[in-house]
């Protein structure tokens, strides 16, 4: 039984099975309990394990089952001054370091990049996509970021490559020289270059950059919208023909309005015509071919375009203390003949002074001329 209990005091036994995805390193916990020489030391694929004796980095183990000695232990060995044969417990920190690939890990810029882009000038740009880190030396990984942390996880490493990786995309797009709508087809060469860039620091950490992607380059909303509406015109295409159709569509809104619609639909109809024919104009001379040679004479000059129709007066009706409208003269005139509105109707209009009787206004006293007065009273 004291055998037993003497045994009990040391660990003979030493592995990880930790399956946590996100741990990079992991500290064998003694719990007061020396290492006993002649230990078996399980080491997984994706494993490798670190000995630190009195804080100093001592021998690193790759997969593989070892059973400790001093022959396979030189360092410990050497540190502790062990001659050949030593076989009495020591005492011995540790770590277990994941050397397996994390994948998925995200980066972004947070603010906007600034650059000169060769087609639009100065603008402002925004990138994300996504990474992979392994551990390529575990020592070196202990010392530069670990330390005596006995459950490293990648969250307390990720902030960091994130921000070399954002410094390193915005220096590798801003002096790319590639149009920014460009930048999309070579996504896969500025991820390289920018892999190649921080490969160097990362080795000084002892971690290795599997894999980095630019996933999205993107313009800021309102530059968006702009080349939206740019994309929009080219599609388009022949601007009188859209035009025609866009005034079809708003006629066939307008009657099955009726009413405001129809005269709002009218003056719509008539000021875009003439907003896109000068536009249309506009357009083709752009596309004019160049001048001739002085000897030949000058093509004639287009003629300038027609003036915009000229707005309607609309009229505003006081009715049992309500006001109607705006109506147009053409719907006042058949609201004369189904005698909804007569010479006595109050009615209001832009610039004029007050209500007035319709039959004291001069423009609406046509409307009546070609009606027959009230009828005189009966018997």
């Amino acid at each position: 039984m004291v055998f037993n209990f003497l045994r009990g005091q040391f660990i003979d036994v030493i592995e990880w099975l930790d399956d946590r995805r996100d741990v990079l390193v992991w500290r064998f916990e003694r719990y007061g309990n020396n290492i006993m020489m002649g230990a078996k030391l399980t080491v997984r694929e994706g494993q490798a394990a670190v000995f630190i004796h009195e804080g100093q980095m001592a021998d690193i183990f790759e997969p593989g089952l070892y059973e400790l000695q001093t022959n396979n232990m030189p360092l410990m060995t050497a540190l502790q001054h062990w001659s050949h044969g030593f076989n009495s417990p020591f005492k011995s920190e540790i770590y277990y370091v994941n050397t397996r690939r994390f994948p998925g890990l995200k980066w972004g810029t947070q603010n906007p990049i600034m650059l000169r882009d060769p087609e639009f000038g100065p603008i402002r740009l925004r990138a994300f996509g996504s990474y992979a880190i392994r551990v390529a030396d575990p020592g070196k990984f202990m010392k530069e970021i670990v330390g005596t942390d006995g459950d490293f996880t990648q969250d307390k490493i990720t902030g960091q490559i994130r921000n070399i990786i954002v410094q390193k995309v915005s220096r590798v797009l801003a002096g790319s020289g590639i149009a920014a709508l460009d930048m999309a087809a070579n996504t896969k060469e500025l991820s390289d270059v920018v892999r190649a860039g921080i490969d160097p620091t990362l080795d000084e950490y002892g971690l290795d950059l599997v894999e980095l992607y630019i996933e999205n380059i993107s313009l800021p909303p309102e530059v968006e919208k702009v080349l939206d509406q740019r994309t929009s015109m080219g599609i388009v295409g022949d601007l009188n023909k859209y035009t025609q159709f866009s005034a079809a569509q708003a006629m066939q809104n307008a009657s099955e309005g009726g009413g405001d619609n129809a005269m709002g639909a009218g003056l719509g109809m008539g000021m875009g015509m003439g907003m896109a024919q000068a536009v249309a104009q506009g357009m083709a001379g752009m596309n004019q071919p160049a001048q001739q040679p002085p000897q030949q004479a000058a093509p004639a000059a287009a003629p300038p375009p027609p003036p915009p129709p000229p707005q309607e007066t609309v009229w505003h009706i006081a009715e049992n203390g309500q006001t109607k409208g705006p109506f147009p003269a053409a719907q006042l005139q058949q609201m004369i003949a189904q005698g909804s509105f007569t010479r006595d109707t109050l009615v209001w209009s832009q610039g004029q002074d007050g209500w007035k009787q319709a039959g004291e206004v001069a423009d609406l006293q046509r409307l009546f001329a070609s009606m027959p007065p009230p009828p005189p009273p009966a018997g």
